[in-house]
């Protein structure tokens, strides 16, 4: 992946800002030839103390971009239901390389999106663990799993991937209940791109209850995408002339917006100034890039006819005709088990239009500034009859987006700092019952001084 001159603190990591990228083939004299395998800050996956088994469904070493295609079959001794799914990648690498990105679907349904870190000449492992206990539906019954990790190795870039993919599952008892998950989880068929959005149409089972959508998204290549949320106006002369640093990742059904979401800007290991400091310590969701998700529920309604519907995701700000994002999006769905078919209708929609403000100064090699807020709103609510009645349901989503970027003249020093929130909340109310509510946040504020590369300094990426 491409170097980015910036450094950061994050909101659970703090590490240095000083030096300057250097090329992956020249890690600093202090580094030696091997340093400490790298650690995460997240926890670990919290298990029930029950009976467990293990399915291994990737093992590989990955030296180009063909991608690993294996055959997933349930656990004989660990029939379900289960208690918890986790997913387990473990990782080693040596030599010279850059970091790349990693998918892993598992009946076309995206279940694991990662990157890998950049070794030490003697080489390093690392550990990933994910909860993936939402996609059991898939797992009942055997189904295909690829593993995409695009590598280049070649006499320059030495370092092969070599990756081992378990999942475990732990089993119940009577004190450990099963899992509550979806009845269904469906990848999107007829999958089609244009420019930076991804079309594709779904069948919904006719007694769909509950609709959510998760997109696994993360910009890289096209340019400078991968360093979306410090671009700026070509007019500025700044070296990422990717437009207003504004991204947002949207969701339509038939044509009409159903939900929208800011993406996260991720950092890899190779991605900004002083890119050894993240070797140690990845900055947080490098390794377990999260999904963004949207509840499409007052839809559900809308869709139980047994015909195909369009589905679109959007990368908003992406300037036109740019490649760069990478989206798979998937379906959880919920259905009725006491009725055939379920039927319902969208109440009232809401949707305010993107407000937004760049203020921008700045020529080529002269300093600058981009400050940039941003807001949206969405309210919809609907309702589905279902064999317990009439369920109404309604989702609020609040976007909210500041950032301030200015970099001296030839980009010798910059700053950036970002503040991001997507808000929501959902309530249901069923017939003879009380209404339900929920509400969840996700927010990040990073901010750090920054240091540009030297001049001529140059990097790759996937």
């Amino acid at each position: 992946m491409r170097i980015r001159s910036v450094a950061l603190a994050s909101l659970s990591v703090l590490l240095l800002c000083f030096g300057a990228p250097a090329h992956a083939v020249t890690p600093p004299a202090e580094f030696g030839s091997d340093y400490d395998d790298p650690r995460t800050p997240a926890p670990k996956v919290a298990v029930p103390d029950t009976r467990h088994c293990e399915v291994q469904i990737v093992r590989n070493q990955f030296r180009n971009f063909d991608p690993y295609q294996a055959t997933y079959t349930p656990p004989a001794a660990c029939q379900g239901p289960w208690a918890k799914v986790v997913l387990r990648m473990h990782g080693e690498v040596k030599g010279v390389q850059y970091d790349r990105l990693g998918h892993i679907t598992i009946g076309g349904v995206g279940v694991f999106r990662t990157s890998t870190p950049e070794p030490s000449t003697d080489g390093i492992a690392w550990d990933v663990e994910k909860d993936v206990t939402s996609y059991s539906p898939l797992l009942r019954t055997s189904q295909p799993v690829v593993m995409e990790l695009g590598n280049v190795v070649n006499d320059t870039y030495t370092g092969v991937l070599d990756i081992t993919v378990t999942l475990d599952f732990y089993t119940t008892d009577r004190h450990t209940p099963a899992a509550r998950t979806a009845n269904d989880v469906l990848p999107l068929q007829n999958q089609t791109r244009e420019n930076s959005d991804l079309i594709g149409t779904a069948t919904l089972p006719r007694n769909t209850t509950r609709l959510l959508g998760e997109v696994y998204v993360t910009g890289s290549g096209g340019g400078c995408e991968e360093f979306w949320d410090t671009s700026a106006p070509a007019e500025t002369g700044y070296s990422c002339p990717d437009g207003s640093p504004y991204r947002e990742v949207d969701v339509s059904i038939d044509g009409k917006l159903a939900g929208i979401a800011l993406p996260y800007p991720y950092i890899y290991t190779g991605g900004w100034s002083n890119p050894y400091s993240w070797r140690p310590s990845p900055a947080p969701r490098a390794f377990d890039i999260k999904p963004l998700t949207y509840d499409l529920t007052p839809f559900a309604g809308l869709l139980t006819d047994g015909k195909p519907h369009e589905f679109r995701v959007h990368v908003d700000g992406v300037p036109a005709g740019q490649s760069g994002w990478f989206t798979v999006p998937n379906l959880h769905v919920w259905t009725d088990a006491h009725r055939a078919q379920t039927t319902g209708k969208l109440t009232s929609y809401a949707v305010s239009p993107l407000a937004k403000t760049d203020d921008v100064t700045g020529a080529p090699n002269a300093a600058g500034s981009v400050n940039t807020k941003a807001s949206r709103t969405l309210t919809i609510s609907g309702y589905v009859d279902t064999s317990k009645g009439r369920v109404r349901t309604s989702v609020q989503r609040a976007l909210s987006n500041v950032s301030k970027h200015t970099w001296d003249a030839g980009e010798s020093r910059a700053r950036w700092t970002r503040t991001g929130a997507t808000p929501r909340r959902r309530s249901a109310t069923a017939a003879s019952t009380a209404p339900t509510s929920t509400t969840a946040r996700t927010a990040y504020s990073p901010s750090c001084p920054t240091q540009r590369p030297p001049a001529g300094t140059t990097s790759s990426r996937t």
